[in-house]
């Protein structure tokens, strides 16, 4: 069955791609809000091996395939979402008032690359109508099996970012399983000088005491989303503002601002952050280097190019815990995550491992052993 819609999105890739990449992805929206969840149940919720469960900051995620952030910026489409066999699904990014973003077009495919750029600019419909949507979600019964996560942004005039993250924090942050600090996206001006030591903890320290307020003493837990393109002394620096302030998790990368050589001049050409296939190895490559650096403490969520399950397992591999797959349901279609999930679990057998939480960080253990994370200590004895 899952081959056979494989087989049917990509015979009708042809005319999808005859849509404006932002036309096609609104229509997708509309389809998912207006096609009943059990009927998206029938044919995309497969059960996935309990080899693939991942225990998490004291969440379930029934397997580790997650949806990132930028797909559904006004959280008006998760139960559906969830319905496509994702583990976990990341809401946003939000931000305080609504905006327009960058001027269209501001999306463009490379096909033959399997790759996509994008110049957004955090459009969305605000704070209020995100969490008007939230509380419809929430307020189903029974609620979707999985993890939601909420991807947090600051409006382009923001010229005092703590205020903005702070305010959604005391808005959002009640009703998240996680919360996502975006400091990451090429397309907001100024927006990657928060990865910087001193912004960065100032930030982190404001949203980490904003976060205690609204929420005492259960707390979502705060991941940050950080670039692809940081250099070594950036990315040790970040490793020790994140442990120092004991920071939940990571999750790595956003999009890069790299272009390489083989991509079409026309394409590469085009303003904006660079996702999809050609981010493959570029992730992967930061993923074990921030592994390496916090010692396997800080859980990652890995992110960029996943295409398949073998790309997935690379960066499980490589230390992350979980995975999100975004430019890739464009040229793969919707049954991504069920074949993923599928194919994962059979590679976790080929490799004797009898659950995923054993191949964290498998290809890349914590130097210092004593301080290295469980999963790093059941990957070396698996």
């Amino acid at each position: 069955m899952t081959e056979n819609k494989k087989t049917l999105y990509h015979a009708l890739t042809p005319f999808l791609f005859l849509l404006a990449p932002e036309n096609a992805h609104q229509l997708t929206l509309k389809a998912l809000r207006w096609t009943p969840p059990s009927l998206l149940n029938l044919f995309f919720q497969k059960k996935t091996s309990s080899a693939l469960e991942v225990c998490l900051w004291d969440r379930r995620f029934p397997n580790p395939v997650g949806l990132a952030a930028g797909f559904d910026k006004n959280a008006e489409s998760i139960n559906s979402l969830f319905s496509l066999g994702f583990g976990f699904v990341e809401a946003g990014t939000v931000t305080i008032k609504p905006q327009s973003g960058n001027p269209t077009p501001r999306i463009f495919r490379c096909p033959e690359q399997k790759a996509v750029i994008n110049r957004m600019g955090f459009p969305n419909g605000g704070v209020a109508l995100f969490k008007s949507n939230l509380e419809k979600f929430l307020s189903r019964k029974p609620r979707a099996k999985g993890v939601l996560g909420i991807n947090i942004g600051m409006n382009k005039d923001q010229t005092e970012p703590a205020k903005d993250y702070t305010s959604l924090i005391r808005t959002l942050a009640p009703m998240a399983d996680y919360l996502t600090i975006n400091i990451s996206s090429p397309n907001t001006p100024g927006l990657r000088n928060l990865q910087e030591k001193g912004p960065l903890t100032e930030l982190l320290t404001a949203v980490l005491e904003e976060r205690k307020k609204s929420c005492g003493s259960n707390p979502p837990p705060l991941l940050v989303k950080l670039a692809p393109d940081l250099n070594d002394q950036q990315l040790e620096e970040i490793a020790s503002v994140v442990m120092t302030l004991k920071i939940d998790g990571v999750i790595l990368t956003n999009t890069t601002l790299e272009r390489p050589e083989y991509l079409p001049q026309d394409f590469a050409n085009e303003k904006g952050g660079l996702s999809g296939a050609p981010l493959t190895q570029k992730s992967t490559a930061i993923i074990r280097k921030f592994y390496q650096l916090t010692n396997g403490q800080i859980p990652i969520i890995g992110v960029g190019g996943i295409s398949n399950a073998q790309e997935a397992y690379d960066k499980i591999r490589a230390g992350a815990s979980l995975v999100q797959v975004y430019s890739a349901l464009v040229y793969e279609g919707p049954g991504l995550a069920n074949r993923i999930n599928k194919e994962l679990a059979e590679l976790l057998k080929k490799d004797g491992f009898k659950s995923l939480e054993q191949a964290i960080g498998a290809d890349n253990p914590p130097q210092n052993k004593e301080t290295g994370d469980h999963h790093a200590e059941q990957a070396k004895s698996a």
